[in-house]
């Protein structure tokens, strides 16, 4: 019976991407110099695994392009060569190439031959360039005395080797590429052919390395194995090696790749492995590593709904009226049980923040550099969860707010200090917990933003009045205006007045909202507040009629009772309630969605005060039923786009009730909505 492998894709490439992230975060912390052996161990084995992953699974590209980087890797925690920033800088970029590799081989498509051909030159040249010194130290140490050259391994898989989806012939090859090699083969193992299981390995070797490489690289070989074979690592002993013939071997232990094959072969092999990865990416579907303890928790959760449950069958099989109490008090035990189930499934869903914010270290350094700045990059609350969906979709708003804070908002080093400042900018990711939210914050200590410039620009594009007055936050709020931009100069990197009205509408369409403090001279903050799911809404219900709509807790302000006195209408139509000391719009709802109210008198209904985007407006409705967190169902994906609806719910009588959406609402009081009947004040009775 032979074995699908390509069923094992999809944890290759998941467990291969976190390696690539693995890598990029040790690359970008790495000192320039002397390495720490640790940071240089971890990358390594990021590397190793995803080598031996690509050759295990046929994808020779990834395994040979990694070879390569695995090579550097190894001379630089031998201490045979300097971490330097060059070659910081092009393993980087070779993580990056190999990052493509991964998502070509994935989805099946043609990877850039073009960028990984010149990345793949680049880190030949940086091995080649330097191999000379580390050469000639190795054959002046060989001359000098006589030490142990070479390793003989004895190498006794398990008989379930093959189950765990390791191949010995690929540990071998792998062997190999250290330097030459004698390989006996033990059969005693074998049995006769009756007794012959293919899925059982019985074959064992005796490998004897004649190459000086550390015992270290001989056990990495091994790593995966380690614990489904019997591994014994002992010297060699042989006579000095001439320094004639010890820098051909040197150079040997620097190999192009791990094996070479017919350009015929290859082709094979790669259209092969290209019709494997169409098949993956087609049966595979998106999945999250999840806690054990959070699975844990689920399972005895699920046990106790079922103790519950048993006991309601139990109670309706025997009722009685004197069993009511009874039945109530298990009702009340299944709501419990079920809301902890519902916090339970959804926590599985939960992930950190940092996620995300891995991504930024590598950004700032390369656009610092591309820039001519000096920025430090602060992140705190990296733990933060919030919904897998919100946190795949939040990284493009995220990545576009960086790049604008390093572009705008951070000056160049000899601006900073003319203006009192250290040369290197300071740049902050935060992120926590606020009720039912998450908030991010993108924090500069940069010029600000330039008040009077952005409303000198939104009055020459017509869109601020030349006399209209606005507050520092509604003039801050023009930068999200589609095309909008104060930038003199348009780089490759920013000002070309694209992308912050996507930023908004992003936030936006997650539930959330951005806002923006600055302070000239010495920074700003952009901050987004999202909601930490979008499965789930706490929500008021309030009911229109026989209609019952749902208002998110986080918008509403207060509900109060109308005061004719404090109602005034503006040039015959619009409607304003003064609360406090603010004049807000009141939007009817009956009026907006064509539905039969109650009573259209104001005195006879409530006003829901809600805010989004920073602007208030009273909600008429005519009553408030209850608070409830409530089920998402998209309006769109089941029906169409409805202005002023977010989404919709059932509520637990079976009935559909519309989620409202407020921005939208807001947005709808300001350019089509105008009431029916708008409010006339009653005249004095003389």
């Amino acid at each position: 019976m032979s074995v699908d492998i390509s069923q094992f894709h999809q944890v290759f490439f998941e467990e291969s991407f976190e390696g690539l992230e693995v890598m990029e975060t040790g690359l970008l912390q790495l000192g320039v110099g002397e390495p720490d052996l640790e940071a240089i161990n971890t990358i390594f084995r990021a590397a190793h695994s995803i080598k031996g992953g690509g050759g295990t699974f046929g994808f020779t590209a990834i395994s040979e392009f990694t070879h390569v980087m695995e090579t550097l890797l190894d001379e630089m925690r031998a201490g045979k060569r300097l971490v330097t920033r060059e070659a910081v800088d092009v393993l980087l970029e070779g993580v990056d190439r190999l990052r493509g590799l991964l998502g070509s081989a994935r989805d099946g498509t043609a990877a850039d031959v073009e960028e990984i051909a010149t990345t793949g030159r680049r880190l030949e040249h940086l091995l080649n360039g330097q191999q000379a010194d580390a050469v000639a130290s190795a054959a002046a140490a060989a001359a000098e005395a006589v030490e142990t050259h070479g390793w003989r391994v004895r190498f006794v898989p398990a008989p379930h080797l093959f189950q765990t989806g390791n191949d010995p012939a690929r540990l071998l090859r792998e062997l190999t590429s250290l330097g030459p090699c004698r390989v006996d083969c033990d059969i005693a193992r074998l049995p006769d052919g009756a007794d012959f299981d293919p899925e059982t390995c019985y074959l064992s070797w005796t490998i004897e390395l004649d190459h000086d490489v550390p015992e270290a690289a001989v056990r990495e070989v091994f790593e995966w194995v380690d614990n489904d074979a019997e591994i014994l690592i002992t010297p060699l002993a042989s006579e000095v090696a001439p320094a004639a013939t010890a820098a051909p071997a040197a150079l040997a232990a620097v190999p192009d790749a791990p094996e070479r094959r017919s350009g015929e072969d290859r082709r094979h092999d790669e259209s092969r492995r290209q019709g494997e990865s169409k098949q993956a990416a087609t049966a595979s579907t998106s999945s999250i590593r999840v806690d054990i303890d959070k699975v844990d928790a689920l399972i005895n959760m699920v046990g106790e709904l079922v103790i519950t449950q048993s006991m309601l069958s139990q109670l309706a099989a025997d009722f009685d009226p004197s069993l009511i109490e009874k039945l109530q008090s298990g009702i009340g035990q299944l709501e419990r049980n079920t809301r902890e189930l519902q916090e339970s499934v959804m926590s599985i869903r939960m992930m950190p923040i940092s996620f995300s914010f891995n991504r930024f270290p590598r950004l700032v350094r390369d656009l610092s550099a591309k820039l001519g700045k000096q920025i430090n990059l602060k992140m705190a609350g990296e733990n933060t969860e919030l919904d897998k969906t919100v946190l795949e979709k939040i990284g493009d708003p995220l990545v576009h707010l960086v790049r604008n804070a390093l572009d705008h908002g951070i000056e160049a080093p000899e601006v900073r200090m003319a203006n009192g400042k250290s040369a290197a900018g300071t740049l902050t990711l935060n992120a926590f917990h606020e009720g039912s939210n998450i908030v991010i914050e993108i924090i500069d200590d940069g010029a600000g933003l330039d008040r009077d410039r952005i409303l000198a620009k939104a009055r020459e594009r017509g869109i601020v009045g030349e006399h209209e007055t606005l507050s520092d936050e509604q003039i801050f709020d023009l930068i999200f205006a589609p095309g909008f931009s104060t930038a003199a100069v348009v780089s490759d990197v920013s000002g070309r007045g694209v992308g912050m009205d996507v930023v908004k509408r992003n936030i936006k369409d997650l539930g959330g909202v951005v806002e923006v403090e600055s302070t000239a001279g010495k920074g700003s903050v952009f901050r987004i507040r999202l909601p930490l799911t979008l499965a789930i809404l706490d929500g008021q219900l309030v009911r229109v009629g026989e209609e019952v709509y749902i208002i998110s807790l986080v918008s509403i302000i207060e509900s109060l009772q109308v005061k004719p006195e404090a109602v005034s209408s503006v040039a015959g139509q619009s409607e304003l309630y003064r609360l406090r000391d603010e004049y807000l719009p009141i939007v009817r709802l009956y009026d907006l969605f064509d539905v039969k109210p109650d009573s259209e008198n104001l005195r006879d209904g409530l006003l829901v005060i809600v805010e989004a985007e920073g602007r208030k407006v009273g909600l008429f409705v005519d009553d408030l039923l209850g608070q409830q967190q409530v089920v998402i169902k998209s309006l769109q994906t089941n029906f169409r786009r409805v202005d002023g609806i977010s989404g919709a719910t059932i509520l637990g009588d079976g009935k559909v009730a519309m989620i409202l959406d407020t921005a939208g609402l807001i947005q709808l009081c300001r350019t089509q909505y105008q009431p029916s009947k708008p409010w006339q004040p009653e005249r004095q009775v003389a």
